[in-house]
C-alpha cells in the first residue's frame, strides 16, 4: 500500500472554526503534506510515486474524535446483553430469560436500563431478576454506570447480601434489594466476571477500535484504563492498525507509574497515556451526582461525594510533578464547585487538566472555567437520554443543565464524547444531539464539528497534531457519502463513514450493517 496519496473529485473539509473546504488533500508517511487545489495536489502525489483516490463526489472530514470514553466498556457491550431502551421491568425479565437460555454458562451480564422508561416508575430488584434466572449469577448495570441490579445468586457470590455499605440499596426492612451503586458496580462485576486473561481482554479491545474505526473515530479517550487492560492494549500494539487511544489510568495506577519514572504522554502516536481519572461524584440518574441544594424529586439527598479535598489535591499535585493530565468526573454543581477550587490552586503546573461532564454547571462556574484554562468534555447526547432531568433539578436548576452554547460563549475550551458505552459510540448520534436542541443552547453544525475534533484534540492536549488536516498535522480523516452542510438536519444520522484512514493508512473500506 502506497504511503502516498492524493484524494480528488470530492470536498475535502480541513477544520470548521473557521470553516475550510479545499479541492483535494495530499498525504504522505502519515502526515498531511498538501490540502488545496487539486491539479497541485496530483502532481504532488505523481512526483512522490504516489496512488490516487478517487472520492466520486465524497466528502472528507477530520476524523472525529471520542474525547471520554471506556473501551473496555464498549468491548464488553458488543458481547454482553444491550439493556437500551428496555421499556419495563417484565420486558427486562423476558430479555434476560432470552440471552441465559442462549448463552450457557457464566454470569448473565447487561448494560443499559434506564428506570425512568419503566412503566412500572420503580427499580429493578434482585427478586425481579429471580423470576427471570435464579441459578446464574445475573448482573445489569444501568446505562450511567453508576448502578446496578444484581439477582440474589450474584448478590451472594458477590458477598453483598449482608456487607455493610453505602453503595448496597436497602429496603424499608434492611433487606439487600439488589441495586448497588458507584465503586460496588465495578468491584462486583470483576467478581462475577472472574479473571479474564490479557489475550481475552484484548481481543475484546480490538473488536471495540474496529468498531470505532467503523463510525469514523480516529482517536479515542480511554477513560479509567486499569493495568490489565492497559497491558492488553500492549498487545495489539505491535500490528496497531486501529484508532488512536489516549489513555487516562485509575489512580491506583498513576502511582505505580509514578514510582517507575514515567511521565505524562509516553509511548506511541498509537498508544499513549496521557493521564489519570478521577470521581468527584455519581450520576443524575441514580441521584449520586453531587448538588449544591437537595433534588427536587429527592429532598434529603444532595447526591455524594467520592473523593476528599486532600484526596483530589494529592492526586492533582502528584499528577501535575510527573506531567499527567487530570480528569474528574463532576456532574453536580457541588462537584464542579470542588473541582474548579482544587485546580485552582494548582494554577501554574503547566499541565492542561480536565473536567468530565459539567453536567449541572452555575453561570459564575463557567466564567471561572475559562478564566482558568480548564478543558471540559461534554457529552451532547445526555441531553436527550436525560429527558427526566427536570425532576431532578426542578424549573431554577434545569437552565444550568448541559449549556454547551453559553459554555462555548464564555470562551470554555470544549471537547465533544460520548462516555460510550453511557451513549451511543456513533458521532453523527451526538452531533444531531448538539445542533437539533430545542431552546437557546444548540449549536451550529460548524461548532459542532469543530468540538469533535480540534476542540477534542485540544482537550487531550494534542491539538498540535490532531483535530483538522492542514499541513504537517497526522493525517486522520473520513470519508463520507454526504456532504453535512447539504444535509437537512433530520438526515444528519443517516451519514455513513465510507472510509477511515489513521496516518494515511486505511483501516476501514466498508463498515458493518
Amino acid at each position: 500500500m502506497s504511503r502516498v496519496k492524493c484524494f480528488l473529485n470530492g470536498r475535502v473539509y480541513t477544520g470548521f472554526k473557521p470553516l475550510r473546504v479545499e479541492e483535494a488533500l495530499t498525504v504522505a508517511y502519515g502526515r498531511v503534506l498538501y490540502a488545496g487545489e487539486e491539479g497541485k495536489a496530483l502532481a504532488l502525489c505523481r512526483m512522490l510515486g504516489g496512488e490516487a483516490v478517487d472520492l466520486e463526489g465524497k466528502t472528507i472530514l477530520p476524523g472525529f474524535i471520542d474525547s471520554h470514553m471506556h473501551l473496555d466498556g464498549v468491548g464488553l457491550q458488543l458481547s454482553t446483553l444491550d439493556l437500551r431502551g428496555v421499556g419495563s421491568i417484565e420486558e427486562l425479565k423476558e430479555k434476560v430469560r432470552e440471552y441465559a437460555a442462549s448463552h450457557s454458562g457464566g454470569p448473565v451480564v447487561g448494560r443499559g436500563w434506564d428506570q425512568e422508561f419503566f412503566r412500572e416508575k420503580r427499580w429493578p430488584t434482585r427478586w425481579d431478576l429471580d423470576e427471570a434466572v435464579v441459578d446464574r449469577p445475573v448482573i445489569l448495570v444501568r446505562v450511567c454506570g453508576h448502578a446496578a441490579v444484581l439477582n440474589t445468586k450474584a448478590m451472594e457470590l458477590a458477598g453483598l447480601i449482608h456487607v455493610e455499605s453505602p453503595w448496597v440499596v436497602r429496603d424499608e426492612s434492611g433487606e439487600a434489594t439488589g441495586v448497588i451503586l458507584e465503586g460496588a458496580v465495578g468491584e462486583a462485576l470483576r467478581v462475577l466476571q472472574g479473571s479474564m486473561d490479557t489475550r481475552e481482554k484484548a481481543l475484546l479491545m480490538r473488536r471495540a477500535l474496529e468498531y470505532a474505526a467503523s463510525l469514523g473515530v480516529t482517536t479515542l479517550g480511554f477513560m479509567s484504563c486499569s493495568g490489565d487492560s492497559l497491558r492488553a492494549l500492549m498487545l495489539l500494539h505491535s500490528e496497531w492498525r486501529y484508532p488512536r487511544v489516549r489513555v487516562y489510568v485509575e489512580p491506583g495506577l498513576l502511582r505505580e507509574l509514578s514510582k517507575l519514572g514515567f511521565t505524562g504522554g509516553f509511548g506511541s502516536e498509537y498508544l499513549r497515556v496521557k493521564g489519570v481519572k478521577a470521581f468527584a461524584d455519581g450520576s443524575l440518574g441514580a441521584r449520586t451526582a453531587w448538588l449544591s441544594k437537595p433534588y427536587s424529586d429527592d429532598p434529603l439527598n444532595t447526591g455524594r461525594q467520592l473523593i476528599s479535598r486532600s484526596e483530589l489535591e494529592g492526586l492533582v499535585e502528584e499528577a501535575s510533578r510527573a506531567g499527567f493530565q487530570v480528569a474528574v468526573h463532576a456532574i453536580g454543581d457541588a462537584a464542579v464547585d470542588l473541582v474548579l477550587d482544587v485546580y485552582r490552586s494548582a494554577r501554574g503546573s503547566g499541565v492542561r487538566h480536565r473536567i468530565e461532564h459539567a453536567s449541572v454547571i452555575r453561570p459564575e462556574q463557567v466564567a471561572e472555567a475559562s478564566s482558568l484554562g480548564i478543558a471540559v468534555s461534554v457529552q451532547p447526547r445526555f441531553a436527550v437520554s436525560d429527558w427526566w432531568a427536570g425532576q431532578r433539578l426542578g424549573d431554577e436548576r434545569l437552565k444550568w443543565l448541559y449549556p454547551f452554547k453559553t459554555m462555548a460563549g464564555r470562551g470554555v475550551a470544549l471537547g465533544f464524547s460520548t462516555d460510550a458505552p453511557v451513549e451511543p459510540l456513533n458521532p453523527w448520534e451526538t452531533i444531531y444531539a448538539a445542533v437539533a436542541r430545542e431552546g437557546g443552547e444548540a449549536l451550529t453544525l460548524e461548532e459542532a464539528l469543530h468540538y469533535y475534533t480540534y476542540g477534542s484534540a485540544y482537550v487531550l492536549g494534542e491539538e498540535g497534531e490532531l483535530g483538522t488536516l492542514t499541513e504537517g498535522k497526522l493525517a486522520d480523516l473520513i470519508v463520507v457519502d454526504r456532504d453535512p452542510f447539504k444535509t437537512p438536519l433530520g438526515e444528519l444520522r443517516g451519514i455513513r463513514v465510507v472510509e477511515t484512514y489513521v496516518g494515511g493508512e486505511r483501516v476501514l473500506v466498508q463498515p458493518p450493517s
